[in-house]
């Protein structure tokens, strides 16, 4: 009963947070909607409405080459009221986005699959979160929270996101591979994660089955349902739209990067000052860098699919083409269920200072750049940097600490002594 006290007392303090700043601050999600670290040009409500004003004019939205998004968007959003109008009804979903990402988060927690997974029992099992201290984490990140009210589409990725790794969590196949489908569908580089997440629900299946299923059948049908999945969505897609330049102005626009809108990512810099000539050479070494994450994390962290899929979210916040800060709270959100590795983590003071570094000066800078006009585009390239370098710290550091959690099961003589790698 307690629990289910503070579970109630957590919502709905999370949703009146959430209601209070759409109804007292009415200009915030303008506000917020409009700045480069909060929505990207693939995530933006503002050119969300403006794809949904051609949609429901019946013109093509793809054809303002202003709205980058999946085109199932927008028959869900001509459901609501315009929301210059009445935005009440975009404020609740976003609400009601917000706290199933968290009630999937309690889904994951719950299953101890960070702590006790099929193949490996860490000897610090015992320290850990609640279920319901893991939630707070994510309703009340103020990242979580500035992305609900600018209603940036990025929280239905990280909606689907978690939803496919609580499915993944619990063993059911079918929901784990539906979501992650919608996921891919929406953002496109979530797939990379369907390596460690199917080895995740394998290992569930695995341990409640008496006897474990056979991998590779189990691979394949799964596979095969992902890929059904996602091609029934592009099918819905061109049947919305009536042509297949959907393919193109969504996907294309994240593989080939002709926006170059500032974000809070590596690429729209790097990618102004390159030549034309060198230009598909560096897209490709990009995102064979980005994808190259996948297999070798599944790999290493083979016992630990959970945390391997955390660490893929971390990578996914720095390195691809239009990250937000919405990348970052999901990854942010999954760090405390491995709270039995903070101890073994070393650098958290300097990965913390630089965050919160970055996010106090990086509108600063980017006002001198574009309103004051007494900085340029390196004034907030820079503070990206140190960004990027903070979340790293975090990726490498606690990926370390796995690691060494893995060894001190391993070899338990050797606990808490300096280990070299020669």
């Amino acid at each position: 009963m307690a629990i289910d006290r503070q579970k109630a007392l957590i919502f709905g303090a999370a949703v009146a947070v959430r209601l209070l700043l759409f109804t007292t601050f009415p200009s915030l999600p303008n506000l917020l909607a409009g700045r480069v670290e909060v929505s990207t040009p693939v995530t933006s409500f503002k050119r969300l409405q403006e794809g949904l004003f051609l949609y429901k004019h019946n013109v093509s939205p793809y054809d303002g080459g202003v709205y980058y998004q999946a085109p199932l968007l927008l028959p869900l959003f001509s459901l609501l009221p315009d929301p210059s109008y009445f935005p009440f009804a975009s404020n609740v979903l976003y609400t009601a986005v917000d706290s199933l990402g968290a009630y999937a988060l309690m889904q994951i927690a719950d299953s101890m699959q960070a702590v006790t997974p099929r193949l490996f029992k860490s000897s610090r099992k015992d320290l850990r979160w609640s279920s319901v201290a893991v939630a707070a984490g994510y309703l009340f990140n103020p990242f979580t929270v500035a992305t609900c009210v600018a209603r940036s589409t990025s929280a239905l990725s990280t909606l689907f996101i978690l939803v496919a790794i609580a499915k993944a969590s619990q063993g059911a196949g079918i929901t784990f591979v539906f979501a992650l489908s919608i996921a891919s569908y929406l953002s496109m580089h979530p797939i990379l994660l369907f390596p460690p997440l199917l080895l995740l629900c394998y290992d569930v299946r695995a341990s409640k089955a008496k006897s474990a299923p056979s991998a590779s059948r189990f691979a394949v049908s799964h596979t095969a349902g992902l890929a059904a999945a996602c091609g029934l969505l592009l099918y819905l897609s061109y049947l919305l739209t009536g042509s297949w330049e959907f393919l193109q102005s969504t996907y294309g626009v994240r593989l080939l990067l002709p926006d170059l809108t500032p974000n809070v990512g590596l690429w729209w810099y790097f990618f102004i000052e390159m030549f034309d000539s060198f230009r598909e050479f560096f897209l490709g070494v990009f995102w064979l860098h980005v994808a190259s994450y996948a297999p070798g994390l599944t790999l290493r962290l083979r016992k630990q699919p959970l945390f391997a899929a955390a660490t893929l979210t971390g990578i996914f916040a720095i390195f691809t083409p239009y990250p937000s800060i919405a990348d970052a709270a999901l990854y942010l959100s999954l760090l405390p269920l491995f709270r039995h590795l903070f101890p073994l983590m070393r650098y958290s003071f300097l990965a913390a200072a630089a965050i919160l570094y970055a996010s106090f000066l990086g509108p600063a800078f980017y006002h001198l750049w574009i309103y004051a006009g007494s900085g340029n585009a390196n004034f907030f390239y820079a503070i990206t940097l140190v960004w990027s370098l903070g979340l790293s710290v975090i990726v490498g550091d606690s990926l370390y600490a796995a690691l060494r959690d893995e060894f001190d099961v391993e070899r338990p003589e050797l606990r808490g002594k300096e280990v070299k790698r020669i």
